[in-house]
């Protein structure tokens, strides 16, 4: 299960030190470019939910073959797509096959270990898992961008894949089908328009050539509209995404709302580092990819160091001390950007990001999946993942799409983007100290 994590996370990161590369090959710019980075994450998180909802009627063993087979096989389109369609269209895939994948995984988890200290290193460890992958995906994208070319960023994960599919046929015990229950495929199809409509009304907005007027508006009205009619739709399904009685467990709704107003940061803080080396320090994939190392290695101390803290200290004291730091790392990216410093300086904010994700994601981890049974594990794993990567999704459209627009020309944008989501994890602590759990 974590090796399956990892290579799922490292995908949703190691796009972006390749991305002029890729912009090269293809002849496309970086309004193009994006949607590499957000279409991944949105339609992963959009349709994680549906993921869940299938673990739960389907079988876990079941669903988690067919997503990671689907994330396989959308790896190997990647990596061999001969247009930029087709590539957009393979990432799309692979993030269909993500939210297949990972609620099951995650249920089997959950499972497997009690609530209590056993669950709680258990879910840091598969916390730490996906924060390594983000994090060493920006080193595998230049080391092996620099080396072999950005086709092999994608290739890579595929043998992989493979050992995790022939040990989940072994290692993981099949169950028998909950029975024939309807899905709520317009439920899904809603979750996943409303922050794509959200993504384009946002991007264009930002663009002053080439762009219709009338688009930024309509995608944004549509956007509203979207998410508005999926909550009707909730309300009335017989077999809903996520069922009403789930927003009943206040702290576990309080949990994926601080999970999706922390994420945006921390989606926002790695593609701000990414610009801030390469385009306003000229450094190449290789040198890019090796200065974010420290990321990762403070990454693995803090997830040494959490499990330990978690059970002193409680789930609460954990988020916001995660919050916390991720507000001062977003401070310090302002201020290295203001004072033009070399890429060295960025180290602090790295080791800061890495401290928020490692207290942040795992203590609101253990709260969002605190009290699941056999019926809702898969429901609650799905809601906190897409609460994590839809909230990691529109971090980096608002937050970035703002602070580098044309009509902020002559602000610092890294100064912009940062003041944003410092703003974000205001209301992120603010929804954090709400969250009541007991001390251990």
């Amino acid at each position: 299960m974590a090796m399956l994590q990892f290579f799922i996370a490292v995908d949703v990161t190691v796009v972006n030190v390749a991305l002029p590369s890729i912009g090269a090959d293809f002849g496309v710019d970086g309004r193009a470019l994006t949607w590499i980075v957000v279409g991944y994450t949105i339609t992963g998180g959009g349709l994680l939910m549906l993921g869940g909802r299938l673990g739960d009627v389907l079988g876990r063993r079941r669903i988690l073959l067919l997503g990671t087979a689907l994330f396989g096989a959308a790896s190997v389109l990647a990596g061999l797509a001969p247009t930029f369609a087709v590539l957009v269209t393979a990432r799309l895939l692979q993030g269909a096959g993500e939210a297949i994948a990972l609620p099951a995984a995650m249920a089997v988890i959950v499972l497997m270990f009690p609530e209590g200290p056993r669950r709680s290193r258990a879910l840091s460890v598969w916390a730490a898992v996906a924060s390594c992958g983000l994090v060493l995906g920006f080193v595998v994208s230049g080391i092996l961008t620099e080396l072999f070319g950005w086709r092999w960023i994608f290739l890579v994960s595929v043998p992989f894949i493979l050992v995790v599919l022939t040990a989940v046929v072994f290692l993981v015990p099949s169950e028998r089908p909950a029975g024939s229950t309807s899905l709520d495929l317009p439920g899904a199809f809603l979750l996943v328009a409303a922050p794509l409509l959200f993504t384009l009304g946002v991007v264009e907005a930002g663009e002053a050539d080439g762009t219709p007027p009338w688009l930024p508006p309509v995608a944004l009205a549509g956007a509203a509209a979207a998410a508005a009619l999926f909550i009707r739709v909730e309300r009335r399904s017989r077999n809903p995404l996520v069922p009403l009685r789930f927003f009943r467990n206040r702290p576990r709704v309080l949990a994926n709302l601080a999970t999706a107003l922390l994420s945006a940061a921390l989606s926002t803080s790695f593609l701000l580092f990414t610009y801030y080396l390469q385009d306003r320090l000229g450094a190449g994939p290789l040198r890019a990819g090796v200065t974010m190392l420290p990321l990762a290695v403070s990454l693995i101390a803090a997830s040494v160091l959490v499990p330990r803290l978690l059970g002193r200290w409680g789930a609460r004291a954990c988020v916001l001390t995660g919050i916390g730091f991720t507000a001062l790392a977003m401070a310090a990216i302002a201020l290295v950007s203001s004072l033009g410093a070399g890429g060295p300086a960025m180290v602090p904010a790295m080791m800061l990001i890495a401290a928020g994700m490692g207290f942040g994601l795992v203590g609101l981890q253990y709260v969002a999946v605190t009290g699941v049974t056999e019926d809702d594990a898969g429901i609650a794993s799905g809601v906190q993942r897409a609460a994590d990567q839809l909230g990691g999704a529109t971090g980096v459209t608002l937050y970035v799409g703002v602070g580098f627009a044309p009509a902020l020309d002559g602000t610092d944008p890294f100064l912009a983007s940062s003041l944003l989501a410092i703003a974000g994890l205001v209301a992120a602590g603010g929804v954090a100290r709400r969250i009541s759990m007991p001390v251990r």
